[in-house]
């Protein structure tokens, strides 16, 4: 006999992975757009300037967690 409540779980499994997937997707094209939109309004492109220094750790910060945990939920865990 299958177990239904076994089935809901691995049902919230595959929802969570999406969820926290999507989650960092959108880190990453936030940080993406930071990027692209202060370049385009203040004329710069370079991070290492001392006025962009703080713009530069922001968007670092989210497209480094984006990209990272894109990369650690990219593999299904894999059943014991």
């Amino acid at each position: 006999m299958a177990n239904p409540l076994g089935a809901m779980m691995a049902e919230g499994e595959v929802f969570q992975r999406k969820a926290v997937l999507t989650f960092y997707t959108i880190l990453l094209a936030a940080g993406v757009t930071l990027y692209w939109t202060w370049g385009i309004l203040y004329g710069t492109w370079s991070p290492f300037t001392r006025g962009n220094i703080g713009i530069y750790t922001i968007y670092i910060l989210l497209i480094s967690f984006g990209v990272f945990g894109i990369l650690l939920n990219w593999k299904k865990p894999s059943r014991a």
